[in-house]
C-alpha cells in the first residue's frame, strides 16, 4: 500500500509539473533565455520527498510540459530539474532535512541551467548572470512556496511527507 501512495503522489505531481507550464503562462518573467513560471519547482521540491523516483519522474513531467508549451532553450532548461530533483532525493534519503536541500540545490541548479543553454549561442553574460542568477533566485523563491505548502500539507490533512511516512 506503501508504494501504491507513493506512485499516486508521484503522477499526480507530474501532472501538476506538465500543466503548470501550460497553464501559468500569465505567471512567465521572460528574459532572453531566461523564463520564470512562478510554482513550476514546486512539484519537483515535493517529489524530492517521495524518493529519487519519484523526483526523477516529475523532473521528465516538467521538462515535457515545457517542451509542448515553450521554446527549446526553455525546455531543455526544464529537463535538468530531472538532475536537480535525483540530487535532491538523495540528500533528503540521507537526512538532510528539506530547506537544507533546497539551499544546497540552487547553485546546482543555476549551474545546470546555465550549462544547458550553452548549446544555443547566447552570450556568457546571458548564461551565466541572466539565467544562473536568474534560476538560482527562481529556484529560492520556489522552495519557500515549497515549504509553507509541505507544512499546510502536514498540520491540515495529516500528510506529513518529511517523515517519508507514505
Amino acid at each position: 500500500m506503501k508504494n501504491i501512495k507513493k506512485l499516486t503522489y508521484a503522477g499526480l505531481l507530474t501532472a501538476l509539473a506538465i500543466v503548470i507550464p501550460l497553464t501559468f503562462g500569465f505567471l512567465k518573467i521572460q528574459a532572453g533565455p531566461f523564463s520564470a513560471t512562478l510554482a513550476a519547482h514546486v512539484p519537483l521540491f515535493i517529489a524530492m520527498l517521495l524518493g529519487p523516483f519519484a523526483a526523477v519522474m516529475v523532473g521528465a513531467g516538467s521538462a515535457l510540459g515545457f517542451l509542448v508549451s515553450a521554446p527549446a532553450v526553455v525546455a531543455a532548461r526544464a529537463f535538468m530539474h530531472t538532475f536537480v530533483g535525483l540530487a535532491g532525493a538523495l540528500l533528503i534519503r540521507k537526512g538532510v532535512s528539506f530547506s537544507k536541500v533546497v539551499i544546497i540545490t540552487a547553485p546546482i541548479h543555476a549551474i545546470l541551467e546555465a550549462i544547458a543553454v550553452i548549446p544555443f549561442g547566447f552570450t556568457m553574460y546571458k548564461v551565466l548572470v541572466v539565467v544562473g542568477v536568474g534560476s538560482f533566485l527562481h529556484h529560492m523563491v520556489d522552495g519557500i512556496i515549497a515549504f509553507a505548502l509541505v507544512k499546510a500539507l502536514a498540520k491540515n490533512l495529516r500528510l506529513d511527507l518529511r517523515k517519508s511516512t507514505i
